[in-house]
């Protein structure tokens, strides 16, 4: 495939998802509702994760003038078509010009591109910065370049901005250091790289210094290392994810490649693209053996990975990448169309497919409509999913709304920085899956519904006409 192929299956594919999210009828999930948020609260830091992806919706929304889901979503097509371009470029210095094109029409058609390109994630923005600062290394260990070195460190910088699983192919990047002479640049570009790295992400690092650390803490919460065991079944799982994360055939190929250079038949290059990701699959699958994994944990491995895949699939079974390219252009296509008939596609037991995406601004509106009723001005909710969308569903309504104070640490952004104020005295509407007592005054309960569809389907939905003091932080 030649480079100009390559740009044209990118800018086609990018054409084909800007177009049919313009039809998309879902909602936003919970973590896009919260990154959108964030964009209208920017920080250094915030509760989950750095703040990239914040930044990139802001601009978004302020070049556009608009917070619809449309212009927050549009982030992730855009941007993964910058990647793919870049990943060309990558590919070109590492593996030759016949692999140019292919790296650009694989990566742009993967399954995990395809999803992220209708549910705008953090990966999006971490893979578009690890692309540009694994192509300047790639040129570090052919040359000497102040230039190469200082996009390598803020690049890397901003993957670390974007999310921490950059750290994740530090341990690889070292054994490639010790045993791979072709790894090593110069010292000057090193160090060069090390402190404009650090300089970018010290605004980070510092917010995370001043509040008690809490992504860190976060992170550590979510990975469960307070609760190791082994999970075989778990470690298993996570693997076999990754030949759906990536396709099988791509998958299959950095493993195959990995074969490859434990048999001594691997390029110097190939095996610096090895170790610069095949680590990262094997870290993530220990800690889904010990704890807990999702399957897109692995997703830094994926830019050296993409290019390792196609240089060997280019060099030992050119079919394998046609096949692939099938695979991901059938995905590529079906992912977008899910989200226009999200409401359509049903399972025989009534939930719809797409199910986590829908059913959430409902409750947001009925929330306000209930406010109104009840003639209150503030809401207050003890579910993180409820404020989440409320705060984006109910955007323009002249309302209040906070999450409900923790006892302790909080336990999530909202129960951080938008917990109920102590000086508010009113009567206010509570929205939540739980019932509520309350010994100063009795709850009046204004509604109690199960929402038809999406994903709080014939879940119990109550809300409480109640003064504020019986919010006070629980016990």
């Amino acid at each position: 495939m030649t480079a100009r192929t390559g740009l044209f299956i990118i800018l086609a594919v990018t054409l084909w998802r800007i177009i049919t999210l313009h039809f998309d009828t879902t909602d936003f999930f919970v973590d896009e509702a919260q990154y959108w948020f964030w964009s209208q609260n920017l920080d250094f830091g915030y509760y989950s994760k750095p703040p990239m992806i914040a930044w990139f919706i802001r601009a978004m929304t302020e070049v556009s003038g608009s917070s619809d889901i449309f212009w927050v979503r549009l982030c992730g097509p855009l941007v993964h078509m910058g990647t793919a371009f870049l990943l060309m470029k990558f590919a070109a210095r590492v593996a030759g010009p016949k692999a140019e094109g292919w790296a650009g029409a694989i990566y742009i058609t993967m399954p995990a591109v395809a999803l992220s390109s209708v549910f705008f994630s953090t990966d999006v923005v971490l893979l578009f910065f690890m692309t540009i600062g694994l192509w300047a290394y790639f040129g570090l260990t052919e040359k000497r370049s102040i230039a190469l070195a200082l996009i390598m460190g803020v690049a890397f910088g901003c993957s670390f901005l974007s999310k921490y699983a950059i750290l994740f192919i530090v341990p690889g990047g070292l054994f490639a250091l010790l045993l791979v002479p072709a790894a090593r640049i110069a010292w000057r570009d090193f160090f060069i790289s090390v402190v404009a790295a650090l300089i970018v992400a010290a605004p980070n690092l510092w917010w995370n210094f001043t509040h008690d650390a809490t992504t860190v803490r976060h992170t550590e919460d979510i990975a469960q290392w307070n609760e190791l065991r082994l999970n075989f079944a778990g470690a298993l799982e996570f693997f076999a994810a990754q030949f759906g994360v990536v396709g099988p055939i791509v998958f299959f190929a950095m493993l195959w490649a990995t074969w490859r250079m434990i048999k001594g038949k691997s390029s110097e290059k190939e095996k610096l693209l090895i170790w610069l990701s095949i680590p990262v699959v094997f870290l993530i699958t220990l800690q889904a053996l010990v704890a807990k994994a999702e399957a897109n944990w692995g997703v830094s491995a994926y830019v050296a990975g993409t290019v390792l895949a196609v240089w060997v699939l280019v060099q030992l079974w050119p079919k394998g990448l046609r096949i692939s390219l099938i695979i991901g252009g059938v995905a590529s296509f079906l992912f977008p169309l899910a989200t226009i008939f999200a409401h359509q596609l049903v399972l025989p037991g009534g939930n719809e497919v797409m199910k986590r995406y829908l059913g959430r601004s409902e409750i947001s509106r009925e929330t306000g409509a209930l406010a109104k009723q009840a003639g209150v001005s503030t809401i207050v909710t003890d579910n993180r999913d409820f404020v989440a969308d409320m705060f984006h569903t109910l955007r323009n309504e002249p309302m209040r709304i906070y999450s409900r104070p923790p006892a302790g640490f909080p336990a999530n952004y909202y129960e951080q920085e938008f917990a109920l104020p102590a000086d508010v005295q009113d009567q206010v509407l509570f929205v939540t899956r739980g019932e509520l007592s309350c010994a100063a005054a009795a709850p009046e309960l204004v509604k109690s519904w199960q929402p038809a569809d999406g994903y709080y389907r014939g879940k119990t939905v109550n809300a409480y006409k109640v003064p504020a003091a019986c919010l006070r932080p629980r016990s």
